[in-house]
């Protein structure tokens, strides 16, 4: 069965964040990837052809709405100014077997930023160069508010309401 594209969101943290800081999820995302690619060395010997694998790269790139106060598109812009890694959780929402989230860690240089408008609403986008390799794992349960980012409850009529939903 194909898997959606909303079951997985991006959590960003700056390197320099206090010790016990939680990352922000990344608001309004409306696409993402992840891609490796190699280069591969081709050579040819008296033998016949040399194949290798050489440099591997690997990079994130990411499109969002623009949202002004979103902290996890304010995280990726200081960076990239203040010239500092970012800490990136790619996060399946579905729990695995182990009652927990799969998610791939990596830390990231923000290659670049950029902000558009192609129409009514503005784009955010960025390209994050993952320094190294990225690292698959496991996270704890994420609690609701993480994972009910952008929703709202359940009212009864008569009730005063709640805020409606931002993000994702």
């Amino acid at each position: 069965m194909p898997r959606s594209g909303k079951k997985s969101l991006l959590l960003i943290q700056r390197e320099d964040a206090v010790i016990g800081t939680d990352a922000f999820v990344l608001g309004q995302l409306t696409e993402h990837t992840h891609a490796k690619e190699n280069e591969l060395m081709d050579e040819q010997s008296k033998f016949g052809r040399i194949l290798a694998y050489g440099n591997t790269s690997e990079s994130f790139d990411i499109t969002a709405w623009v949202e002004k106060d979103d902290p996890g598109q304010s995280e990726i812009g200081s960076a990239l100014d203040d010239e500092v890694r970012i800490k990136l959780w790619e996060v399946d929402t579905e729990l695995n077997a182990n009652g927990q989230h799969d998610a791939i860690f990596a830390y990231c240089l923000v290659e670049t930023t950029e902000k558009s408008s192609p129409g009514e609403l503005e784009e955010f986008s960025s390209t994050l160069q993952v320094e190294g390799k990225s690292q698959k794992g496991e996270l704890p349960q994420l609690p609701p508010e993480v994972l009910d980012f952008a929703q709202y409850g359940f009212e009864t009529p008569g009730e005063t309401g709640t805020e409606a939903p931002t993000g994702v």
